[in-house]
Parts: structure tokens; C-alpha cells; sequence
């Protein structure tokens, strides 16, 4: 196993708060796909999946006990809040930043980084996260 992963997260939510859901893309030093997940995560915020996306990466890294973590994510806002440009004032993402803190005793190095959305591995991310919102909307149309 490498030294370090790289994270390609996301979270999206149909309307705002809505049903929403979170996906990564965890890649070797070599770029191979070590892992990718996703999952439905009831009605958030964007900004609410964004975050979770990024615990559920981090957590998946910190079992693998990689030492250097490389997170990239196209949510502006949440790198910029990570990466202490931005104050978190919304009492929910607050507790999320809380999570993401104590996450970080995990890593030698864990960094944040703002990509765009046309990066190939956030579309990859994103299409998870779209899947997983198709399959939750076809669920309940079965219901």
C-alpha cells in the first residue's frame, strides 16, 4: 500500500436541503482505484453532503492508516472553511467541521484542496452521488 491516497469527494442534495447523497473516489500515488463508495444520506444541505462525503473518505484513509491524505473537492466554500480562509457560522456544519478536526489525528499530512467540477474524478464522485439519488427515487416510487 502507498503513502499516501488521494480523495475525490462529493455530496449533493436534489433542491436544498433534499435528498441527498455522498460518494468518493480514493486513488494510489500510482492512480489506481483503491476504493470508491457511496451511500443515501437522508434530506441535508449541499454544503451538509459536501462535508459528510469527506468524513466517509477520511474515515475509509484512516483504515488503511495512510500517513498523507490529499482531499480534493469542488465545494469551494468547504476547502476554504477547512482550510481556515473561511469562519464556519452555520451551527450544522459547524459539528461537521468538528468531525473533520478530529478526523486529522489520523494523518501526518491531510490537505484540502478546491478543484473544479469538470476534474474527471469529481464527475466520477458525482455520478455515484447521482446514481445513488436515481436508486433512492426509484426506492420510493416502489413504496
Amino acid at each position: 500500500m502507498s503513502q499516501r491516497l488521494m480523495v475525490f469527494s462529493d455530496g449533493g442534495a436534489r433542491g436544498n436541503p433534499g435528498p441527498a447523497a455522498i460518494a468518493y473516489v480514493a486513488l494510489s500515488d500510482s492512480g489506481k482505484t483503491v476504493k470508491t463508495d457511496s451511500r443515501f444520506i437522508g434530506v441535508n444541505t449541499n454544503n451538509q453532503a459536501e462535508y459528510e462525503a469527506l468524513i466517509m473518505a477520511l474515515k475509509f484513509a484512516a483504515s488503511l492508516k495512510i500517513p498523507e491524505v490529499i482531499c480534493y473537492l469542488d465545494s469551494e466554500l468547504v476547502v476554504k472553511q477547512l482550510n481556515g480562509e473561511y469562519s464556519v457560522k452555520n451551527h450544522g456544519l459547524q459539528l461537521l467541521f468538528n468531525q473533520v478536526q478530529a478526523l486529522k489525528i489520523h494523518f501526518i499530512k491531510l490537505c484540502f484542496i478546491s478543484v473544479p467540477r469538470s476534474h474527471p474524478h469529481i464527475q466520477r464522485a458525482d455520478a455515484l452521488v447521482n446514481k445513488k439519488l436515481d436508486e433512492e427515487e426509484q426506492r420510493r416510487m416502489l413504496i
